[in-house]
């Protein structure tokens, strides 16, 4: 990583310690460097993200997030938000990047088996040099926007379907929702990522968001809704009908910003 930047004019110098938050997506990959409090230091950088996607090689995805965070001010701590099924920084499920092209695509057997159980937060931690943790995407942008208060959803809507729960402030296990069975025989993921929503078109994809919605709310009775990820700016709020008094359509930055959730006492089995 580069070196520290200087505050502007006479403001006072962001306080460490600094953490280099990283937001892993099937589309993109995002990182910026959060200081103390949690406010960005520096702008955000960001490449696309290319498949084939292995985890390890200069191509692969290590590689390409060292390259990617050089610019970035100097970190004391790495935080990363992964798709997929992750314990204790090891990745049980990575469903975008085991495929030959991209979300859709055919599953590459020799990329599932490097996957698996794949130590991502051990080996960003050799490549940077800063401890690191790693935790399941939509519970890092669930962290940076749940209020603290009863039985709180999220929902993240971008390349796939991300989910993340919350009682009274504390991060649940993770559930990996989207690849359950939603309708006519496919998944969460299939019916409402990105990949069919530009099949189908925002008013069909819409009406499926709200029939999820309706299905998860049905299941788990949460006091508060958060809809997040790059395609929440899609959510037509008028679908949402009375549900949209407990719901909250959040900026797509949560994803940087929960990154300094991951260092605090609130964490759980990460």
């Amino acid at each position: 990583m580069g070196s520290s930047s200087g505050p502007a004019g006479n403001a006072p110098p962001p306080e460490h310690p600094f953490t280099l938050s990283v937001d892993i997506g099937g589309t993109g990959l995002k990182a910026s460097v959060l200081d103390r409090d949690g406010a960005m230091v520096a702008e955000r950088v960001r490449v696309p993200t290319t498949y084939p996607m292995a985890p390890t090689g200069q191509t692969g995805m290590v590689g390409l997030l060292t390259t990617l965070v050089q610019p970035l001010p100097i970190a004391d701590r790495v935080s990363a938000g992964f798709p997929g099924m992750v314990r204790k920084g090891h990745i049980l499920s990575a469903p975008h990047f085991v495929t030959e092209s991209g979300p859709g695509s055919p599953v590459d057997l020799e990329l599932e088996k490097a996957w698996d159980a794949f130590d991502l937060a051990g080996e960003l931690e050799k490549a940077l040099g800063k401890p690191t943790r790693v935790a399941n995407d939509a519970d890092v942008q669930g962290l940076a926007v749940m209020s603290g208060k009863g039985f709180e959803f999220v929902i993240t809507l971008g390349t796939g379907f991300g989910t993340a729960i919350f009682l009274d402030g504390r991060l649940l296990p993770h559930l990996e929702i989207a690849h359950q069975p939603f309708r006519k025989g496919d998944t969460y993921n299939d019916q409402l990522g990105e990949r069919t929503r530009k099949e189908i078109g925002d008013h069909r994809w819409n009406n499926r968001v709200q029939k999820a919605i309706d299905i998860l709310d049905t299941m788990f009775f949460f006091d508060h809704l958060f809809i997040g990820g790059g395609n929440a700016r899609r959510v037509n709020r008028d679908d949402l009908g009375q549900m949209l008094k407990r719901t909250t359509i959040v900026d797509n930055s949560a994803g940087i910003l929960g990154g300094i959730k991951l260092w605090g006492d609130d964490h759980l089995g990460l």
